[in-house]
């Protein structure tokens, strides 16, 4: 990854980390996140994300690089003089302080005695003005989140780190959560970078996500174009779910590429291809399960001229309310996943049932077929990691935010 943008509020240059038993947590990294962001380090366990956000934090010193904070070189300063300050999954809040007090800690630390209104002011920003004089036991995980974040923000950053801040929290509180701390971020307009193992939470929070795998950034960009524009099977399968079929390429023009599989022939946008296609070569024509149609045989004559289609078999199927999930087998190789809203369901969509799977060609994407297919997914065995035979894809340049101050503490 090669971004030279300056002035970002959190600039790393060349930044690794490699432990005594000469394991490589993170490769050399250059990464810079513009002042003001919502930023995410996405991926699995153990893909170098948190040993980077500890890095910027200086609870870990990199082995190689450097790491600025606006045009401050802070590689080598200690933790406490740092103009940052995180918030972890365990919120660590003082059991035997009230709330008030709680967020007041960073301020009586440093020797400022009138707090009363900075802690109103934060709380009120927090939501949680009235359980002032409460103790952490007395609230909710989500609110005594929301009280680690009003603590971390009373001192004015210039950057908050975020480490899984959601991890212990059920579902639809999460989910609740989510949408708060994006409308706190926004209204104090201070950096944050967030690292989750959690995609949802990554696409529905962030600005920019950046999807690293085993220390290296696979892909970064706005949740949107990496959803739809993956450069890498395992964006593509970390990210959602993809379906990935291998096949040749038999034409090219027009800005559209047309590939062969299992006598069918698709097609796609070529500024969609992540590499680029050679005819008579080999490509990976990806595309999502919610972007198909599902018809049955009978139907097949209603399917408009030139939709990307395939005849299958449904093997299985899954109700789970707004959707249902099919899994149809193919002569495209493996079996595609689709989802279908659950507005008018057709009956005869059972497992057994003869169908016509198809979708528009704009919503196909193709990636390098030199990449596992698997790189991304989910087993039993955590996430495949293998995305290709040498290193990641480079990154693409950090997108303008808009701009917002910070204040150190």
């Amino acid at each position: 990854m090669n971004d030279t943008t300056a002035g970002g509020d959190v600039r790393l240059t060349g930044i690794s980390k490699t432990y005594a038993n000469s394991f490589t947590a993170v490769h050399p990294l250059d990464l810079t996140v513009p002042q003001g962001a919502f930023f995410a380090l996405l991926g699995a366990s153990g893909c170098g994300k948190t040993t980077t956000l500890r890095m910027i934090a200086g609870l870990e010193d990199p082995s190689t690089g450097a790491i600025f904070l606006g045009d401050r070189d802070v590689t080598r300063l200690p933790p406490h003089k740092r103009p940052v300050n995180t918030v972890f999954q365990s919120y660590a809040l003082f059991p035997h302080l009230t709330i008030h007090e709680n967020v007041a800690f960073g301020l009586r630390r440093r020797g400022i005695k009138s707090v009363k209104k900075q802690v109103g002011d934060m709380l009120d920003l927090v939501e949680l003005g009235d359980f002032a004089q409460r103790k952490p036991h007395q609230l909710s995980g989500g609110q005594q989140q929301r009280v680690a974040v009003a603590r971390a923000l009373i001192n004015h950053p210039q950057v908050l780190l975020l480490d899984e801040p959601l991890g212990a929290l059920d579902l639809k509180l999460r989910r609740q959560m989510q949408l708060e701390l994006k409308r706190i971020q926004t209204e104090v307009g201070i950096t944050f970078v967030h690292v989750t193992h959690d995609q949802e939470e990554a696409m529905t929070m962030a600005d920019t996500v950046a999807v690293m795998n085993g220390g290296r950034v696979e892909q970064l960009g706005a949740p949107a174009d990496l959803y739809e524009n993956p450069r890498t099977t395992f964006v593509a399968n970390f990210l959602g779910t993809s379906n990935l079929i291998e096949a040749e390429v038999v034409s090219q023009g027009g800005g559209e590429v047309a590939v062969s599989v299992a006598g069918a022939v698709l097609r796609l946008p070529a500024a969609r291809c992540a590499t680029a296609p050679v005819t008579g070569g080999r490509v990976l024509a990806g595309v999502r399960p919610e972007k198909i149609s599902l018809v049955h045989a009978d139907g097949a004559g209603a399917v408009g001229e030139g939709r990307n289609r395939f005849t299958g078999t449904i093997a299985a199927a899954g109700f789970i309310g707004v959707s249902t999930q099919y899994i149809v087998e193919t002569p495209g190789g493996p079996a595609m996943e689709v989802y279908v809203q659950n507005i008018e369901r057709d009956s005869r969509l059972v497992p057994g049932a003869e169908v016509v799977v198809h979708w528009n060609p704009e919503h196909t994407f193709g990636l390098d077929a030199a990449q596992s297919v698997s790189a991304g997914t989910v087993t039993d065995a955590g996430v495949e990691t293998s995305a290709t035979a040498g290193p990641a894809v480079p990154a693409t340049a950090t997108p303008v935010v808009p701009a917002a101050a910070g204040e150190a503490p």
